[in-house]
C-alpha cells in the first residue's frame, strides 16, 4: 500500500509535515511559506497523476516513474525537472537497484520511489538524514535534491565496497584451492559489476547536465555541491572498471590453473603409456619366437634328434633379441 507525505519547508529552517495533500497545494500557493517537499512510496498510477494538473507534471515523466527496468536520465519539462537516478544495496551475494525519481520545480520538490522496492529499508532513513540537514534544505528545493541525492550516493559506496571485498575473497580462494573453485561466482560478479557500471555511465551524464545548467530550477549556488557528487560518481565508475578488470584477470588465473593441473595429468598419462609401449616393443618379438618355439613345429624344422642344439640356440636368440631392442630403445631414449 502507498504512502504519500508532505512537508512544507520554510525559509527559516522548519519542516512542517503536512496533513493532507489539499493543505500542500493550500500552502505551495503562498511562496512566504517556503516551498513543499511531496514524498511518495509505492505509489499507484491514479495517486500520482492527480498531480498532473496541480502541479504541472508531466503524463510522460509519470509513467516513467511506474516502469520497471529504467535507466537513469534527465529530462527538462515547462513547468519542471524530471530526473530518474538509482540506488544499490548489496547483501548477501545479491546486488539490488531501487528507482527514485525526482520532479523539482520553482518551489517543490517531488520524490517517488518504493515502486517494486528490492529493499524497502533503504527508503526509510531517507526522512531522518534529510531533517539532519536543516542548514542546507531551507535554501530552496534544489539543495533539497542536492542532500537526497549525497544520501543516495553514499550508499552506493557501501555496495560497491561490499562488491569489492568479495572479488578480494574470490582471489584468495581461487589462489588457495582452485580445483574446489567455482566458476560461476566470477560470472555473476561480473553481470553485477556490468549493471553497475550501465547505471553509473548515465548518471555521471546526469549530473554533467546538471552542473552544465541545463535545467533552469538549479541555482548557482547548488553546482559546486552537484560538482562534488559528480566527482563521486566518477570515482565509483572507476572503481567499477578496475573490478571488472581483476574479474577477467581472475578468470585468466584460473583457467591457466585448469589447463595446466589438465597438462600435467595428460603428461603423466603419457609417460605411463610411453612405459608400456616399451614393454611391448621389447617382449612382443620375444613372445612371437616363445609362440613358434613352444609349438610342434619347432621339432619339425629343426628335428626331433637336434633338441640339445636347437633348443639351448632358441634361449640364446631371445636373449639375444631382448638385448638388442633394450639397446635400441636406450639408444633413441625412448627409456
Amino acid at each position: 500500500m502507498g504512502s504519500e507525505r508532505f512537508y512544507n519547508i520554510h525559509p527559516k529552517g522548519t519542516i512542517t509535515q503536512l496533513a493532507t495533500k489539499e493543505e500542500a497545494l493550500a500552502a505551495l500557493a503562498n511562496s512566504k511559506n517556503g516551498y513543499i517537499w511531496f514524498d511518495f512510496d509505492d505509489p499507484d498510477r491514479s495517486a500520482l497523476m492527480a498531480y498532473v494538473e496541480p502541479l504541472g507534471l508531466h503524463p510522460l515523466a509519470v509513467e516513467d516513474c511506474l516502469d520497471e527496468e529504467q535507466i537513469p536520465k534527465i529530462d527538462d519539462f515547462p513547468n519542471h525537472t524530471f530526473i530518474l537516478f538509482n540506488s544499490y544495496t548489496y547483501a548477501n551475494k545479491k546486488l539490488l537497484i531501487d528507482e527514485i525519481d525526482f520532479f523539482l520545480g520553482p518551489n517543490y520538490l517531488v520524490t517517488v520511489h518504493g515502486h517494486c522496492a528490492k529493499d524497502p529499508a533503504f527508503f526509510k532513513k531517507l526522512e531522518d538524514f534529510v531533517k539532519l540537514e536543516v542548514s542546507d534544505i531551507k535554501k530552496g528545493p534544489d539543495f533539497l535534491l542536492h542532500v537526497i541525492l549525497d544520501f543516495i550516493v553514499d550508499k552506493k559506496f557501501l555496495a560497491i565496497e561490499g562488491l569489492q571485498e568479495e572479488i578480494e575473497e574470490i582471489e584468495e580462494r581461487l589462489l588457495k584451492d582452485f580445483l574446489q573453485f567455482k566458476a560461476e561466482e566470477l560470472i555473476f560478479l561480473r553481470r553485477h559489476l556490468l549493471r553497475l557500471r550501465k547505471s553509473l555511465f548515465h548518471e555521471r551524464e546526469i549530473l554533467v547536465k546538471v552542473c552544465r545548467r541545463d535545467s533552469p530550477y538549479i541555482g548557482e549556488k547548488t553546482l559546486y555541491p552537484f560538482r562534488d557528487l559528480y566527482d563521486h560518481l566518477t570515482k565509483f565508475f572507476e572503481f567499477v572498471e578496475i573490478n571488472r578488470e581483476m574479474i577477467t584477470n581472475l578468470m585468466e588465473v584460473y583457467l591457466s590453473m585448469v589447463n595446466n593441473n589438465m597438462s600435467m595429468t595428460a603428461n603423466q598419462t603419457n609417460n605411463q603409456m610411453k612405459r608400456l609401449t616399451v614393454i611391448t616393443t621389447i617382449f612382443m618379438p620375444l613372445t612371437l619366437l616363445a609362440g613358434i618355439g613352444g609349438m610342434s613345429e619347432w621339432s619339425m624344422m629343426c628335428g626331433p634328434e637336434n633338441w640339445k642344439i636347437s633348443y639351448p640356440f632358441f634361449c640364446v636368440a631371445m636373449l639375444v633379441i631382448g638385448g638388442v631392442n633394450y639397446a635400441v630403445l636406450k639408444w633413441k631414449k625412448w627409456i
